[in-house]
This record gives structure tokens, C-alpha cells and sequence, in this order.
């Protein structure tokens, strides 16, 4: 038999994760310069809602992250004082 070729192996991340947690790209919505940078949230939802958010997205044109990102920052306004 033939001998397979090695499969590929996960990229290993930096030590530091604020290094990989970061995005410099801008913001597609308009987001201020010091909101640049990104965090990642995970959740847990039931398959039932996650296919229920995937059809309002896509039936407003717009990414999950994007409506969700703009659902948050709604119903989470700053608040005057606080720092992030």
C-alpha cells in the first residue's frame, strides 16, 4: 500500500493571546478608533435559536457578528464613567 502524506497540524497560537485575541482591521460599521479591537464571546444556544439568528441575518444582509454586535451595543450602552 501507499503511505499517506502527513496530515497537517494545527497552527500553533502566540504565547501572549492578546496577540491572536486582537483584530487591527477597522470596523465595517463605523466603530470609533478605540473600539478597535475585538474580544471573543462564546455562548451557549440551543440549534433551534442559533438557525433562527443565521435566517435574520441573513434576511437583513448583514453577518451574525455584525447584527449581534449591533443588538449588544443596544441593549449595553455606555455607560458615562465607565472604562472597558
Amino acid at each position: 500500500m501507499t503511505e499517506r502524506a502527513d496530515k497537517r497540524r494545527f497552527v500553533s497560537r502566540p504565547g501572549n493571546p492578546e496577540k491572536w485575541i486582537r483584530a487591527t482591521e477597522p470596523q465595517p460599521t463605523g466603530i470609533a478608533a478605540d473600539n478597535a479591537f475585538t474580544a471573543r464571546l462564546t455562548i451557549d444556544i440551543t440549534p433551534e435559536l442559533r438557525g433562527r439568528i443565521k435566517v435574520a441575518a441573513f434576511r437583513r444582509g448583514i453577518t451574525v457578528a455584525d447584527m449581534l454586535r449591533e443588538l449588544l451595543a443596544r441593549e449595553f450602552p455606555p455607560i458615562a464613567g465607565d472604562q472597558p
